[in-house]
């Protein structure tokens, strides 16, 4: 099944990506130091809060992607609009560091009902064949929000405060993202398979279900992308710090601006370029720019240049990477339970992530911001093996029986 998805569908879903990575990812980094202080907390206990959160909503991913499945993904992204901005409203009224890091807890489980793996699944269950074209032209709209969130959480903070940072991002999540989901949900009933046609879903959409070669391509697919979840959300998360720790503080903000835009300049040119390019391709080019980027870093600070040459590679590959979780998996595995699949892929990249920012901001302050870069550029190299080794199991795999469902995703 292949059905047009509307061009506003899909920037209505980027708006809510926007705001939902802003508000709900990008800010915390700009807003934790101001936290903790109000808390008298230290920054290292504040950034733990959130590793125990990410563990949280990662365990939960799973179950929230069987949701998708259930109930339509556009359906569970609109309530899940409404859990999260009340959570937002819970961490703006927090007494005390405890009950900062019970609601962020609960904002982290209903984040994953508004986030990529959630916005993929609308576009699958929506489009069918043209997935893909569609996962890339959403990524491209959605990699604004680096840009937009983090001076605007940093002019918010200054004028308002935390509390009122987050007091705005609940109203945001309220008043511009549930009224989409909602528009998007009603759209997404009419587009949806009919029951007598998901046994066109059940077949895999490149390789068969069955055989030894196979049954390993999920687990070094879970493998490859939980560590690059680890690799992007200690820097990223951190970045403003270690940016710091490397002496290039007052430059900080100039060279973590560079990072949103590069996320957008690649979705773009692998719009215009790599319609020709199959994710697998695409996974390893991704993984590949993360070691170079981090070397670079290392290398070369705390020269200015250097610093945004590592903001642009790395924003490249993070840009690429939204692509590749959203399109490798619908190419191996097909349309059948893909939001159960992103679930899984969602938890174990969450996991993985959970001890990277805290692990970082501890490191730095043991080991110093040049060891630490130096670890987790090692590290980076980890998914890029992982992607490598999925091709020959690909080409030693059985074909799937003929195709009945959507065709190949190019």
């Amino acid at each position: 099944m292949s059905s047009s998805v509307p061009a506003s569908a899909i920037w209505a879903l980027g708006i809510t990506q926007i705001v939902g990575y802003g508000s709900l990812y990008y800010s915390f980094s700009v807003l934790a130091p101001a936290v903790g202080n109000s808390f008298g907390l230290p920054i290292e206990w504040i950034f733990g809060a959130l590793t125990i959160a990410l563990l949280i909503g990662g365990l939960t991913a799973p179950w929230t992607g069987r949701m998708l499945d259930r109930f339509g993904a556009a359906r569970s992204m609109s309530m899940g609009s409404i859990l999260v901005s009340i959570f937002l409203l819970l961490i703006a009224m927090a007494p005390n560091g405890m009950f900062f890091a019970f609601a962020l807890a609960g904002m982290q489980v209903a984040s994953t009902l508004v986030l990529y793996p959630a916005a993929f699944a609308v576009l699958v269950q929506m489009g069918g064949r043209q997935a893909q074209s569609n996962i890339t032209h959403l990524t491209l709209i959605a990699g604004f929000a680096s840009t937009l969130f983090w001076p605007l959480t940093a002019l918010l903070e200054d004028q308002i405060g935390w509390r009122g940072s987050y007091l705005v991002f609940a109203g945001m999540n309220m008043v511009v993202c549930l009224p989409l989901h909602l528009w998007l949900s009603r759209l997404s009933r009419r587009a949806m398979p009919a029951p007598a046609n998901l046994a066109t879903f059940q077949q895999p959409v490149r390789v068969s279900a069955h055989g030894p070669q196979t049954k390993l391509l999920f687990p070094l697919v879970l493998m490859g992308f939980a560590l690059q979840g680890l690799v992007l959300a200690a820097i990223t998360l951190q970045m403003l710090p270690l940016l710091q720790a490397l002496d290039l503080g007052s430059h900080a903000l100039l060279i973590s601006s560079i990072f949103g835009p590069a996320q957008v300049l690649a979705r773009l040119v692998n719009m215009v370029f790599g319609g020709r390019l199959r994710p697998t391709a695409l996974a390893i080019i991704a993984a590949a720019t993360l070691p170079l980027a981090l070397l670079l870093l290392t290398a070369s600070a705390p020269i200015l240049a250097g610093a945004m040459a590592f903001a642009l590679i790395f924003g490249l590959g993070s840009g690429l990477t939204s692509i590749v979780s959203g399109s490798l998996p619908l190419l191996l595995f097909g349309q059948c339970n893909y939001g159960a699949r992103q679930g899984l892929i969602s938890a174990a990249r969450q996991m993985a992530a959970a001890m990277a920012p805290f692990a970082m901001a501890l490191a730095i302050g043991q080991a110093g911001a040049s060891a630490t870069l130096w670890l987790w550029t090692a590290m980076a190299l980890l998914p890029l093996a992982c992607f490598i080794l999925i091709l020959p199991l690909m080409h030693r795999a059985a074909p799937a029986a003929p195709e009945t469902g959507p065709a190949p995703a190019e």
